[in-house]
């Protein structure tokens, strides 16, 4: 009997798992997760059941995400699209993912974010681009991440990156920026001075090695001097509104500012320094040098003094001992005189 009762419960719990999930997809009702790795999808599966929280979809060929894909997900809080060759994404494709808390895209070949695809994702806590084909990100991405405590954007081809962008991760721990092609001039130094503020509160980051100029490749962005950089004396490039059509903005509008000379780290100022340097060093020279004679001078004058005073001392000396003969020689040649007086 117990037996019958045991086998018919899990027939429904097989009957629901299958009723309810995606085709090539396994469901676990207990643990509200949907698994769909390696199956070969090109799409997002339809059917994925409204109250999953965790959604893994990565090593697919999943290439295209419609805005009506994760509509009926809002209790989602892990989604999985890393290792496929997604491309872009729209501003609108996580608008109901309010409860999401970790969002994987590594390894696509993503190109372009929008401006807006993280409004709605405020709770958002890990959050990995890296491996893709990212040049650049617009300044308002982050602008509602409070939440983000990790975020890793490491192997892509970022060579700049505002500080304004980062500004508003007031609870960030990890940033990962490894492998992206920096070009470390003077529109690089305000990400540095933020970067410098975030190790100082505990913050952990990996290197940030510079490809270009290339006097300075291979080395590590915080171990560069800021005395290496010329003041930018261009306006600073702000990302371009995002299009209808969500195209990513021209290079040449994207980086117009970059082949500003003015901006590369220059042996001429290096030189410069090296000349006030020196003249530092000459200047501190002369006035020890004056100091010194002055103290030379000062003890010659003291020595010179207490040798006078000391044979001024042994000849007042000698005087006080011969004036008591003096006066008795005095007081006997004056007595035959006063004996002679009748």
């Amino acid at each position: 009997m117990r037996g019958g009762i045991a086998l018919g419960f899990l027939g429904f719990l097989f009957v629901h798992s299958v009723i309810g999930c995606p085709e090539r997809c396994l469901c676990n009702i207990t643990l509200k997760e949907v698994s769909c790795i390696s199956n070969g999808l090109s799409e997002i599966p339809k059917g994925v059941p409204p109250d999953t929280e965790i959604l893994y979809l990565q090593n697919n060929h999943i290439h295209t995400i419609s805005n009506a894909t994760f509509t009926d997900m809002s209790q989602l809080q892990v989604l999985d699209l890393s290792n496929n060759i997604i491309s872009s994404l729209s501003s609108n494709t996580f608008d109901a993912l309010h409860n999401l808390l970790n969002l994987n895209l590594a390894n696509n070949s993503i190109n372009y974010m929008d401006n807006k695809i993280l409004h709605s994702t405020q709770n958002l806590k890990q959050l990995d681009l890296s491996f893709n084909n990212l040049t650049s990100l617009p300044e308002d991405l982050f602008k509602n991440q409070k939440n983000l405590t990790w975020l890793a954007m490491h192997q892509n081809q970022l060579h700049q990156l505002d500080r304004a962008l980062l500004d508003s991760l007031s609870n960030l721990q990890v940033l990962l920026f490894q492998k992206n092609h920096w070009k470390c001039d003077c529109h690089l130094t305000g990400l540095k001075l933020w970067l410098e503020s975030f190790l100082y509160k505990g913050g952990h980051i990996d290197e940030i090695l510079c490809t270009e100029p290339e006097d300075l490749r291979s080395k590590d962005l915080m171990k560069i001097p800021h005395e290496l950089f010329q003041p930018c004396s261009s306006v600073k490039y702000k990302s371009s509104p995002a299009v209808s059509d969500h195209r990513r903005p021209t290079t040449q509008n994207m980086h117009d500012n970059d082949n500003n000379s003015d901006c590369n780290p220059k042996a001429k100022q290096r030189n410069g320094s090296l000349r006030h340097a020196i003249a530092t060093v000459v200047i501190t020279g002369v006035i020890c040098g004056i100091v010194c004679l002055m103290m030379l001078g000062a003890a010659i004058y003291g020595c010179s003094y207490a040798a006078v005073m000391a044979k001024y001392q042994r000849e007042l000396k000698k005087l006080e001992h011969l004036d008591p003969e003096v006066e008795q020689g005095s007081a006997e040649e004056k007595e035959p005189l006063d004996g002679s007086v009748p």
